[in-house]
């Protein structure tokens, strides 16, 4: 297991564009439910993903956050007004 604040900058690694830790962008472990909480925010527009496990490791393997990229991409889509 790594800390929340290593996802995070790990994210932001994967992700440049997406903000900050802490500001744009919260992660949290939720024990009960053995996943990962990321709540992205971006002006009004506001993402939360359930990042399991397998795709955290992931991430922290320096691969890329496959469920959390489409999302990432859609909030995109819909801060640039490109809604389908």
């Amino acid at each position: 297991m790594y800390a929340k604040e290593a996802l995070c900058e790990k994210i932001i690694t994967l992700y440049p564009d997406i903000g900050k830790c802490g500001i744009d962008i919260a992660v949290e472990y939720d024990p009960q439910k053995k996943i990962w909480l990321v709540d992205l925010k971006k002006g009004a527009h506001e993402l939360k993903h359930h990042l399991e496990i397998p795709d955290a490791d992931a991430c922290m393997e320096n691969k890329q956050c496959v469920s959390l990229g489409l999302e990432i991409d859609q909030l995109k889509k819909n801060i640039e007004g490109q809604q389908y």
